[in-house]
Order: C-alpha cells, then structure tokens, then sequence
C-alpha cells in the first residue's frame, strides 16, 4: 500500500501540473479540452493536494495513520474512471488532429484509470486481511471542528452526487459554467473530498488525520489562488459566488487550525516488538 500511495502520489501530481500550471493549454497538454480554464485550475487544485495526502500516506508507519488516504483515493479514482468511459468521445484520441503529446497525455490518463482503481481494491483487501490491531486513539478533535468538517463532508458528498447523476441539471448553481463532462468530474472530486472530511470525523484522533488536515490546507489555498487568477468569471451580484468563497474560506481555516494544532499533539508509541 505504501508504494501503491506513493506512485499514485507521482501521478497525481503530474496531473495537477498539466492542470493548474498548464490551465490555458489543455487543449495540447492534457486528456481533453476544459473550458473555461477556471475549471482546469480547480481540479488541478484537487489534483495537488491529493499529492500532499498520497504522499504523506506513503511516509506513515501505521495503517491507522495513513489509511484515511485510501477511500477518498479509490472512489475518486474508481468515478473518474466512469466519467471517462461515459465522455470517451471528448477525448483527444483523433491521432489526425492532435499532436503526439496530447495522444501521449490522453492514453496515459485512460491506462492509469483502468489500473489503479482495481489494483488499490485488491492491495486495500490484502491490507486489510493483515493481522494486528490500531493504536488506541489519542486525543479528539474539538466538537466545533468536528461538526464544521462534518458539514463540510456532507454538502460534498450530496453536491458530487447529484452532479455526478445529472450535471447539466445541477450545473446552475455552480458559480461558473460546467459541461456535463466537467460537472462529472467535479462530482467525483467533490465525492471523494466529502469523504475525506466524514472520515475525518470519524476517525477523531489528531495523529490519524495530521495528514489529512495537512492536505485540507493545501486544498484550501490552491483553490484560493485559483480564484484570485479568474476573479472575473465570478458574477459577485449572485449568492452563490459568495456561498462558494465562503465555503473554500472555511477549508483554509480549518486546515490551517489542524496542521498548526496536530504538530503539537504526541503521538501514541507503537507497542515495542517482543
């Protein structure tokens, strides 16, 4: 698992960088055309800092403390790869019109997405049949943080749901426009972030979720950034470009709380071996 985590985290990363460097360009340097670029920069976001999370994962001793990486990793993976078999005609895979590089880029996205999901599948039952038992919880997150992470997971996990079902019919409440390829693949970040956040809570021990947190910092600010890049594909005369700034205010905040709070918390020691 460790190594499945860290060459997943290598992907991702290079997926973040097609995405949120190359935000303009996708139309040469990436699996199919996004537009408008807002919507290359806020996936490419997700993309990094599920490095962050992928990484760190892959860093980690125990199975307690890194498997909170795993099941928002293959249901992000397992939905991007139904969203890319229902929009393959969106593709860049006509050799006659695109460049190699862009071919290059399209069947290596579609080669790692018919991979990693039931690799990680068949390595997390592996995993999970080990023997041994987690480390007695240390000390819970604040209530308040809890319950916002838990908002946070839920509005996320209902949002990508219904996006990734009928994204052209939730479309209008997003605060810029989204195809219903695109909407999907919001849906399955949204899905996979949500339960992140859920998991979170459920876990409820700051060494379980240091690297979670750590992540939720990184989404935070990338999507911050990306905002300020497009500031004027926002309508600020609608609610819903508030209601969104809010929300991604809030993943700072509380991102930025745990990773200062979880560097102070002691980990429990691992038993010694006999």
């Amino acid at each position: 698992m460790q190594r499945l985590l860290l060459v997943a985290s290598i992907l991702v990363f290079m997926a973040g960088t097609q995405l949120y460097v190359l935000t303009e360009y996708t139309d040469r340097f990436f699996s199919w055309t996004i537009n408008p670029p807002l919507t290359a920069a806020f996936l490419g976001a997700s993309y990094w800092a599920s490095f962050l999370l992928e990484f760190l994962a892959s860093r980690k001793r125990t199975w307690a403390e890194s498997r909170i990486a795993v099941a928002p990793v293959l249901t992000f993976t397992t939905l991007t790869l139904i969203v890319t078999l229902l929009h393959l005609d969106k593709f860049h895979l006509d050799t006659s019109a695109h460049e190699p590089i862009t071919i290059f880029a399209t069947w290596a996205w579609i080669i790692v997405y018919a991979v990693v999901p039931p690799l990680m599948f068949a390595v997390l039952l592996f995993q999970t049949r080990l023997p041994g038992a987690d480390v007695p919880r240390g000390e819970p997150l604040p209530i308040w943080m809890r319950g916002l992470l838990g908002f946070h997971g839920t509005v996320m996990v209902l949002l990508g749901l219904a996006f990734f079902v009928a994204p052209t019919a939730v479309a209008p409440i997003w605060p810029w426009t989204l195809t219903a390829l695109t909407g999907r693949a919001v849906g399955a970040w949204l899905l996979g972030l949500g339960i992140a956040a859920l998991q979170v809570v459920w876990e409820n021990d700051w060494a379980r979720v240091q690297i979670a947190l750590v992540s939720y910092l990184g989404l935070g600010v990338l999507h911050l950034i990306a905002m300020m890049r497009y500031l004027g594909l926002f309508n600020w005369s609608q609610a819903r470009s508030w209601l969104y700034l809010i929300f991604i205010l809030s993943i700072f905040a509380v991102g930025l709380y745990g990773t200062l709070r979880a560097r102070q918390v002691v980990p429990t020691a691992l038993p010694e071996a006999s």
